[in-house]
């Protein structure tokens, strides 16, 4: 279990050179100290959701993903658009959490990596399916970053200050105090 401060980077996208994974290793990388990230890589490993399998004992992958939301002090999700909606995969993690409790009250933002005009299915999914599940939604920190693979540097991040500041601020936003969850009763 981490003690410090994080926000769990959560990617819809399987592609390792996407731009959401461009988008989340660029946040890792301007995160504002002593604030921390840490990149949640189990997506190609969850089972297809079935209710059946949401009981104790949870499937392993299953487990170590409602612990790191546990975990995490906020999320910050970047998800690609497929078919005017979330791709199957992401939506298939999002469905795991709807039974734990670990997401509630959590803070939460996006990131819309689309190009310009799209995005807005995945924008409209990412709402709905986390107000169910009782997530904070930031709406602050939920931004739309087109990456410009022309910018990247020489270590396949985004090389715009602007867009990094936006990053920075954005990480910022999910780690004030005012939106984490109230402390458990003593």
């Amino acid at each position: 279990m981490l003690t410090s401060p994080h926000i769990l980077l959560l990617s819809g996208s399987l592609r390792t050179a996407s731009s959401n994974e461009v988008v989340l290793r660029t946040a890792a990388a301007v995160a504002p100290a002593p604030l921390r990230t840490v990149r949640y890589d189990g997506l190609a490993a969850l089972p297809h959701f079935n209710p059946d399998d949401d009981t104790d004992p949870l499937p392993a992958s299953v487990a170590e993903l409602r612990a790191a939301i546990a975990d995490a002090t906020a999320l910050l999700i970047c998800a690609p658009e497929y078919a005017g909606t979330l791709p199957g995969s992401f939506k298939n993690l999002l469905d795991w959490t709807v039974g734990g409790t670990e997401i509630c009250d959590k803070p939460v933002a996006w990131i819309n990596a689309a190009a310009p005009g799209r995005g807005q299915g995945a924008e409209a999914t990412l709402r709905t399916v986390l107000t169910y599940t009782g997530a904070t939604i930031v709406e602050a920190a939920c931004r739309r970053l087109t990456v410009d693979r022309g910018t990247l540097d020489a270590d396949g991040l985004i090389g715009d200050p602007d867009a990094r500041e936006q990053l920075a601020e954005t990480l910022n936003l999910l780690a004030a105090p005012d939106h984490q969850p109230p402390a458990p009763p003593l």
